[in-house]
């Protein structure tokens, strides 16, 4: 993170930590309406076949418009329970082991139960791509390390830190399964603990995404997983902030036809968050009144 980049989220925060002064309910309803876009992308990263439009109606308990895996659907509910837990908890979870088992419980309870809850036993390994996680006699050890680490370093910036722990928490894998999808919930956690709001991280930026990993296995590099984070603190900043001003919304391809502007520069613009671009169900949307 750069001088310029910090600055530029910490203005983008402050208008937000301004903005959202009696408009609790405006926030409230803006989590509820973006949990299953947040809950398709991060089951969709783990190979879900759910598609967004199933996924809704999948947390409304209406039928889906073709079959599912029993356990896909549990997933979604399971997904959307763990995130809607944390949401209603606000600051008040602390980053320890208890509360990690507890989160993979409220995940995996009901899919598999004989490793809901609990880290991996002697015995189970597990390798991601072509990384052999770490043997489950040292798991505890190692998150207790991971968190040490995280908790006492006042120094670093936030999005620094979140990244470094990602990627620690996700080279350690330290469940059976769902250690993804508990990885994504705890950067909401931790974000939401410095009065920032949830991020997305999206299937379509998957390979970039799992890049990082590599990058972080490689050379211990972290760069990469910052830079996932940041954009996708910044787009989530820039809808609730665009939204808490009301601001006229519309998609960026009706501003890019009014202004006589080139819709993919103007959507490649979004991806690098140089404008106060954000996505809804995958459409890219700004505040009408916006001029660079």
């Amino acid at each position: 993170m750069t001088p310029s980049t910090i600055q530029k989220l910490q203005l983008l925060r402050e208008r937000f930590t301004s903005a959202k002064v009696g408009k609790e309910s405006l926030l409230q309803l803006i989590d509820e309406t973006e949990l299953p876009e947040a809950v398709y992308n991060s089951n969709a990263i783990e190979n879900s076949t759910l598609t967004l439009s199933d996924t809704e109606q999948v947390l409304l308990d209406l039928e889906v418009s073709k079959e599912y895996s029993l356990r896909e659907v549990f997933e979604a509910k399971n997904l959307a329970r763990v995130s809607e837990y944390i949401h209603a908890k606000g600051n008040k979870l602390d980053l320890h082991q208890d509360t990690m088992l507890f989160l993979h419980q409220l995940l995996i309870g009901g899919i598999d139960d004989t490793i809901a809850g609990r880290f991996r036993a002697t015995g189970e390994y597990v390798r991601v791509s072509g990384h052999i996680a770490p043997a489950p006699e040292q798991i505890n050890r190692l998150i207790e390390v991971l968190v040490h680490d995280y908790t006492t370093d006042h120094t670093s910036f936030i999005i620094d830190k979140i990244a470094r722990f990602h990627l620690e928490f996700e080279h350690i894998h330290p469940f059976c399964d769902g250690n993804g999808r508990i990885g994504r919930v705890l950067i909401n956690m931790q974000l939401q603990a410095y009065g920032y709001p949830n991020i997305i991280i999206r299937d379509k930026a998957k390979e970039t995404y799992y890049q990082t990993f590599k990058d972080f296995r490689t050379n211990k590099a972290t760069k990469g997983m910052m830079r996932v984070i940041y954009l996708a603190l910044m787009e989530g900043l820039h809808k609730r902030v665009t939204y808490l001003e009301s601001d006229t919304i519309v998609t960026l391809a009706d501003y890019a036809t009014k202004r006589n502007l080139s819709l993919a520069g103007l959507i490649n613009k979004g991806r690098r968050q140089s404008i106060p671009a954000f996505r809804e169900k995958g459409v890219w949307k700004i505040a009408k009144s916006f001029r660079e």
